[in-house]
């Protein structure tokens, strides 16, 4: 408890549901390092940076389908067999994906980078949605940056893991078994918060969630169309940004193995963004556990959601003025951190007004898709400056500064709009008649 307070404003009551839901999210967060850094060679060695970016079209696509699914389940099923029902689909890919590495499919790399990226967002954005629904907006507001820490203590250690193993021999498919059993610990950890009625509010219900899918739920909201283009603009220039370190990293294999016949690119890579992926996750931790709390509780949600944007120009910046790969990673490395930990709070933080269904499904919707078309207008850069008119590092990084400033013109229309709905809320909560 003591240690809770240190990070946050953490009531008696509510030091148990804290600790479970932290606990689950770093469950999360580590398995998903452990396939975040197995995708990295496979995706580059399998078609190089440019393949890695033009992979967001698929992922685009799919997500089309993948929207209106997760709304229909919602509408028919509570949340505690929508949350089944998800993680172990997630969990059974897995495993066929080791099946296919056994059996050398074509172009399984690709496809393993697709579906790595919708699998992120859509947990990830449902652990929040069910945090969400746990929690009324006072509490989110105290409790977010705390539970948080779950995230950025698990993603260095499933990073750190990976890089290990790498260094040590251990083949990819073995890594994949690791994930998936992390995944199931995952969803048992869920059941375990269900099942306790002393760590569920009683205000917390249960219950299915009818009515319109995501994509309606976002079209008719102001709100949610501002914050869908934030995630479209934010998405877009951190996904150029990591095809600038992709491209750079992968020059750098390329020099290596040029002087060292011998060396394995797969696992220069593998190391490369182990290492990487470990210090991003590092930092985040330090902005989460030291920071987070303290900007919320000063500035609001704004303190938080400023912070990536702000370090974001300054790594563009630096990148745009002729930076080499080390400098290069180290500013990537704070503007990741900033997002991993105080964006990331931010952005979840900002969906405690929403009504019910709209945590639920429009969330998915702007977690998923809107982030994913962002990586698309990224894709369709990387496609002009490539072969239409080719550009090199520096003039994707001073594009990035363009996108950057757009992000924060659109922060300070979320943030406004945000500030309305909070009102409202307090407003409905105040009435007696309040449903």
């Amino acid at each position: 408890m003591r240690a809770l307070r240190l990070i946050g404003d953490v009531r008696p009551h509510e030091t148990g549901r804290v600790l479970l839901l932290q606990l689950n999210l770093f469950v999360l967060m580590a398995g998903y390092y452990v396939l975040k850094t197995v995708r990295e060679p496979l995706v580059l060695l399998a078609g190089g940076a440019e393949l890695r970016a033009y992979a967001s079209l698929g992922q685009a696509v799919l997500l089309v389908a993948f929207i209106p699914a997760f709304g229909w389940l919602a509408s028919r099923v509570d949340r505690l067999r929508l949350l089944t029902v998800c993680l172990a689909f997630f969990a059974a890919c897995i495993e066929l994906f080791h099946f296919g590495l056994l059996a050398r499919l074509p172009g399984l790399g690709i496809v393993f980078f697709v579906w790595v990226g919708i699998f992120n967002l859509a947990a990830v954005s449902l652990f929040w949605s069910y945090a969400n629904d746990l929690c009324r907006p006072e509490e989110g507001a105290r409790l977010f940056p705390v539970i948080a820490v779950g995230a950025v203590a698990g993603s260095p250690v499933g990073s750190r893991l990976a890089e290990r193993l790498f260094a040590g021999g251990v083949g990819i498919p073995a890594m994949l078994h690791l994930a998936a059993a992390l995944l199931l610990v995952h969803l048992l950890l869920y059941r375990l918060i269900e099942r306790d009625p002393r760590l569920v509010p009683k205000a917390a219900t249960r219950a299915e969630i009818p009515g319109p899918g995501g994509f309606h739920l976002v079209l008719r909201s102001r709100y949610l169309r501002l914050f869908a283009a934030l995630l479209l603009v934010l998405n877009f220039a951190k996904t150029t940004g990591d095809y600038i370190v992709a491209r750079a990293a992968k020059d750098a294999a390329d020099a290596a193995a040029r002087l060292d016949p011998h060396l394995d690119r797969a696992a220069f890579l593998g190391e490369f963004y182990g290492g990487y992926f470990f210090w991003v996750d590092i930092a985040a931790l330090a902005l989460q556990v030291l920071v987070a709390s303290r900007l919320v509780r000063r500035w609001g949600v704004a303190g938080v959601a400023l912070a990536q944007p702000l370090a974001a120009a300054g790594a563009y910046a630096t990148i745009g003025a002729g930076a080499g790969l080390t400098a290069m990673r180290w500013v990537k490395t704070a503007e990741n951190a900033a997002d991993y930990s105080l964006m990331n709070t931010a952005r979840h933080m900002l969906w405690l007004p929403t009504s019910r269904a709209e945590k639920y499904k429009a969330k998915q919707a702007l977690d998923t898709f809107f982030v994913r078309a962002g990586d698309l207008l990224s894709a369709g850069l990387v496609l002009f400056g490539t072969h239409v008119l080719p550009l090199g590092l520096r003039s994707f990084a001073l594009v990035n500064l363009g996108a950057v400033l757009v992000w924060l013109l659109l922060t300070g229309r979320v943030l406004s709009e945000h500030r309305s709905l909070r009102l409202k809320a307090g407003d409905a909560e105040q009435r007696p008649d309040a449903a």
